[in-house]
């Protein structure tokens, strides 16, 4: 029994928000890794990029609920998910046209659009607290849990609650839903095609008759879709403040580099690892220990080997040690 406990526990503080968190990880890091892959530079105002249209979902769960409309036992935001998408795609096209384009026909250096990427994000962020304001929101309504704690105590006699939140089951149903989604539109239609081709071989694809304006154009609307989606998924598993978007860059470019720049399965696998190893090195793990050892070795201390607050830390170290011995990543990305 107490060895079943000690697993609901792991699977309650560890395991579930590990997967939860790697989700929106990998998503973000889905549309990093694009945008190097096919415009070869890192872009910084991704995290900003997910600010931004979740601040726009935001609004508009607002207007659907003050007009009475609702999504039942789901959260309101995903009814405002295509609006949010499009306006955030309306804005990174813009920006493209109006900033990216120029320096791309100059044939800049990438580091060159990595620091103009630098001025966009401190300008969308700036737009995003213009907009919704500084305050934390908490925007998620409809059932709260898919699974509480004291039906699943009532129905296997454990001390311990296994809980799962509505939010939790829609971020790894929608991750799986956009992941294979993005592969089939990747392998299987000519656009996707054209934009694997183009990120391959620039000058090949070209001569191929492949339209690069349009590829670029359909580049930055998935990276803005993927954004959105992550961004709202975030802010509905934790709570929205715009300047949290700021810190999130870290994690999602080490989750891209982690897996490999330019790979969108090394992004996946990426997004997970930088999550879990957030969460179980920042885990106390005395009550998971209480269970499994006897009395006289029990812990007294929390068993914590670094405190929350040091989160984004753990995130460096693991891209500063990959960088330094994996380079490529672990799917050998660019």
């Amino acid at each position: 029994m107490d060895f079943l406990n000690a697993l609901v526990a792991l699977l309650n503080f560890v395991v579930i928000p590990g997967v939860a968190y790697g989700s929106q990880l990998a998503l973000g890091a889905l549309g990093v890794t694009l945008i190097f892959g096919v415009l070869r530079f890192s872009n910084f105002a991704h995290g900003d990029t997910m600010a931004f249209g979740t601040a726009i979902v935001i609004m508009f769960t607002w207007l659907f609920q003050s007009w009475g409309i609702s999504f039942g036992p789901l959260p309101t935001a995903l009814l405002a998910l295509p609006f949010g998408i499009a306006a955030t795609a309306a804005l990174v096209l813009a920006t493209d046209a109006g900033i990216y384009k120029f320096y791309r026909r100059q044939k800049a250096a990438p580091i060159i659009l990595v620091i103009v990427s630098a001025g966009v994000m401190f300008v969308m962020n700036g737009l995003v607290r213009l907009i919704i304001g500084v305050e934390e929101r908490n925007f998620t309504d409809g059932a709260r849990f898919l699974l509480d704690g004291n039906t699943f105590k009532a129905a296997t006699g454990l001390a311990e609650p296994l809980v799962i939140k509505t939010t939790v089951a829609v971020t790894v149903v929608v991750a799986v839903i956009c992941v294979a989604a993005l592969f089939w539109f990747l392998q299987k239609t000519r656009t996707g095609k054209s934009m694997r081709a183009f990120s391959d071989n620039e000058d090949l694809a070209l001569l191929s008759g492949i339209n690069p304006d349009r590829v670029v154009q359909v580049t930055w609307i998935i990276a803005a879709a993927l954004a959105v989606i992550a961004g709202t998924l975030y802010g509905l598993d934790k709570s929205f403040r715009p300047f949290v978007y700021f810190q999130l860059l870290l994690p999602v470019f080490a989750a891209a580099v982690v897996g490999g720049l330019g790979s969108p399965l090394g992004a996946i696998a990426g997004g997970y690892i930088v999550a879990l190893s957030e969460v179980v090195l920042t885990y106390a793990w005395k009550k998971v220990a209480t269970y499994v050892l006897p009395d006289s070795l029990a812990p007294d201390g929390l068993m914590q080997l670094l405190s929350t607050d040091y989160k984004v830390a753990v995130s460096f170290s693991i891209l500063i040690i990959v960088l330094l011995f994996m380079p490529t990543g672990i799917f050998k990305g660019k």
